[in-house]
């Protein structure tokens, strides 16, 4: 079942759009707490008690962590330097996750307290951060604990959602209108590709409708990471999809590969991109038209 074909399971609630930020936010912050008896947030659509415990495909309970929280200069040029907020535990098994010990696993790091992490963003903002990230992981498994944050924070500060989209109806809901920017994967072109390398099924549509949602609620850069192999079956259709549904959306391709975490089990995925993979790469954004972004 798609994002797209799933029921709306959470309780109605009126979007007051009046509301500061930071009220609407802890508006929605109670509602998706409440959700994790049932939750749907993520396109896996487990419907778990995750008030009862870890559940579902993420092993994520109530309690989010976070296994990493400081400014960064590593992210789009528009946007650094960013206080980014890494919170533990994702739906997805990228086999060549950079972080996949901490992505995998929701109970490492730390314990999240949404406004003691709040002072800290403050501080960064007031220091030099243009933006406030969060991230994961993903971040969309832990609902209840990002809007909690955000509703601690300044309304004014630049908020940004970086996200697998993978998200569900429900999720993409509670996030409307709270985050200014969206930075989204766009990891694989085809499903096979995305079933062998994260073992997630239907990657194709959910992805498709989570980016079409982000680009007409927010801000949208997509991210494609270039992986060696997998420059025409992977990066040339993701890039034909954006020419066509998202023509002018900003593009970061980027090409810092390195074989991480489970990259061993696959053949391909144990080198880097190399230089003849890299100029195909950029042959194909030129031809596409694509608005690459630094």
């Amino acid at each position: 079942m798609t994002a797209g074909t799933q029921a709306l399971t959470c309780p109605a609630y009126p979007l007051k759009r009046e509301l500061q930020r930071s009220a609407l936010a802890a508006e929605r912050a109670a509602v998706a707490r409440a959700m994790l008896a049932d939750c749907r947030f993520c396109a896996h659509d487990c419907g778990v008690n995750r008030l009862a415990g870890p559940a579902g495909l993420c092993h994520a309970g109530a309690d989010a962590r976070f296994f990493c929280a400081q400014s960064e200069v590593s992210d789009e040029l528009e946007l650094i330097p960013t206080f980014a907020v890494a919170l533990s535990g994702c739906d997805l098994r990228c086999d060549f996750c950079i972080t996949g010990a901490s992505s995998w696993n929701p109970r490492a790091g730390f314990g999240f307290d949404a406004a003691a992490m709040a002072v800290r963003a403050r501080a960064a903002l007031q220091n030099g951060a243009r933006t406030v990230m969060v991230l994961g992981g993903e971040p969309t498994i832990h609902l209840p604990a990002a809007l909690e944050f955000v509703s601690q924070l300044p309304d004014n500060a630049k908020l940004i959602w970086k996200t697998n989209a993978h998200g569900s109806a429900p999720a993409r809901e509670l996030l409307d209108g709270l985050f200014d920017i969206w930075v989204a994967d766009f990891k694989f072109g085809t499903d096979a590709c995305a079933e062998r390398l994260a073992k997630v099924p239907d990657y194709l549509a959910i992805t498709a409708e989570n980016l079409l949602w982000a680009a007409e609620h927010s801000q949208l850069i997509v991210r494609h990471l270039l992986m060696p192999g997998h420059v025409d079956c992977c990066w040339q259709p993701v890039a034909q999809w954006l020419a066509k549904n998202l023509p002018g959306v900003k593009v970061n391709l980027r090409s810092g590969f390195w074989p991480a975490w489970h990259s061993n089990r696959h053949p391909e995925l144990r080198a880097t991109v190399t230089t003849c993979e890299d100029a195909r790469a950029i042959e194909i954004a030129r031809q596409f038209k694509l608005n690459l972004v630094p």
